[in-house]
């Protein structure tokens, strides 16, 4: 039986060592993000025109599978960016009941989703990257165009459900 649930797949980028995630890993990036980042590196992850493919999760674990050997060799697995991958969190959670549990899955996330997407995959990410922006209410408001309480809220929720081990938050230097 095949799953009806898609989403918006823009790129997969193959051999990625170490940058996004631990090991050999496949950088999958969604279409859509609730932010609009002044110096966003993927302003093509929420332009209307961008080109993309509706991918099942079956479909998609078809496509990454030939690196199979290399996860499993190196500790790695699929990183899922954007855009926002917690947009699509049921999407998540089956693309896992597909591969496994020997793939290790990260997630690169503003955390500025409803929780309900947050807590949905905490049950299947293994190591979330979060892009906090900033803490400051107005500094990440000038950045962001939104507000910072969602993310921090999420920030901590998270924290108490999958500890910090599973988390490393970033914040990017911001020009200006």
């Amino acid at each position: 039986m095949s799953s009806a649930i898609t989403a918006p797949i823009i790129a997969c980028s193959r051999l990625r060592m170490q940058t996004d995630g631990k090991g050999i890993t496949t950088l999958v990036c969604f279409h859509g993000c609730p932010l609009r980042c002044k110096w966003c590196i993927n302003p093509f992850s929420f332009a209307p025109g961008t080109k993309r493919t509706q991918l099942t999760p079956q479909q998609l674990y078809d496509k990454v599978k030939l690196d199979e050997l290399y996860f499993l060799a190196t500790g790695g697995g699929v990183t899922f960016g954007g855009g926002e991958p917690l947009l699509y969190a049921p999407y998540l959670k089956e693309f896992r009941s597909i591969c496994g549990d020997a793939w290790h899955l990260c997630a690169e996330t503003s955390l500025n989703v409803p929780w309900e997407n947050v807590e949905k995959a905490a049950k299947c990410i293994d190591h979330f990257y979060i892009d906090c922006k900033d803490t400051d209410p107005d500094i990440y408001r000038r950045y962001t165009g939104q507000d910072n309480a969602r993310m921090l809220e999420n920030l901590r929720r998270l924290l108490e459900i999958v500890g910090a081990e599973r988390i490393t938050v970033r914040v990017p230097l911001i020009p200006e």
